[in-house]
């Protein structure tokens, strides 16, 4: 796999922070097991040598991860994360048509320590998610997600306790978008096999809001990597 420049990806960098827009596949800090694979972290202490990442994304998940470039600004941060003082909005495309309006969901979750979770109502931990609708589409609905807590793999179980499973997240049942299923007429080269518009599931972090050591706020926009504005512009071609 080809690793993109560490300079390419920043979105934002003063004298504490730099906001990066990780791409998907990449992993944001080193794996369990030390894979060896290039990470978000080993790329930032490439270029900063005092790097911390303070928070992480799944490694399918694309979008902005903000990176400490002191223990100081590090703590900082940190501090706001405790307190649920960071702001973070994700965007999601989902199967279905969902009518989503400032929709609470305050389901605990139960990590498993196996790369996965449950919603466990006696031992799970206290997790916070607002879902609205951002478009809808004749077979999908675009979502805007904004986690309150931090739970491993939140928004993913948290729709998928509502029948709206992430396009493209097998984990929580949802099922991939093919080209074929929105355009009629679609027709494959003989023997050729159709591959999804996205090889992994539709979840980008838009967008995120701190402060920094000046007690300013610090506000980042992502843009969408390629796969996610594909599958945007195909939807809005053929699915509107």
């Amino acid at each position: 796999m080809k690793y993109p420049s560490f300079k390419d990806l920043i979105l934002f960098e003063n004298d504490d922070y730099i906001v990066v827009n990780k791409p998907p596949f990449v992993a944001s800090l080193d794996e369990r097991g030390g894979s060896g694979e290039v990470n978000i972290l080993r790329l930032a202490k490439q270029y900063c040598a005092d790097a911390q990442v303070c928070h992480r994304l799944d490694k399918e998940t694309s979008g902005a991860i903000i990176i400490a470039k002191t223990p100081e600004a590090y703590r900082h941060v940190s501090i706001q994360f405790e307190k649920r003082k960071v702001n973070k909005t994700y965007h999601a495309v989902v199967d279905g048509q969902f009518s989503f309006n400032a929709l609470f969901i305050d389901l605990p979750i139960l990590n498993d320590g196996n790369k996965s979770v449950t919603i466990d109502r006696k031992e799970g931990k206290r997790a916070e998610t607002i879902f609205n609708t951002l478009k809808n589409y004749r077979h999908y609905t675009l979502v805007e997600c904004k986690p309150i807590t931090g739970r491993m793999h939140q928004i993913r179980i948290h729709l998928a306790t509502q029948r709206a499973a992430i396009a493209g997240d097998d984990m929580y049942r949802g099922k991939p978008v093919f080209l074929s299923s929105l355009k009629k007429g679609y027709r494959l080269a003989k023997d050729e096999e159709e591959q999804p518009i996205m090889k992994r599931f539709a979840l980008h972090a838009w967008h995120v809001v701190f402060k920094g050591t000046d007690g300013q706020d610090i506000v980042i926009e992502a843009p969408y990597p390629k796969d996610f504005a594909t599958l945007i512009k195909l939807l809005d071609k053929f699915d509107a």
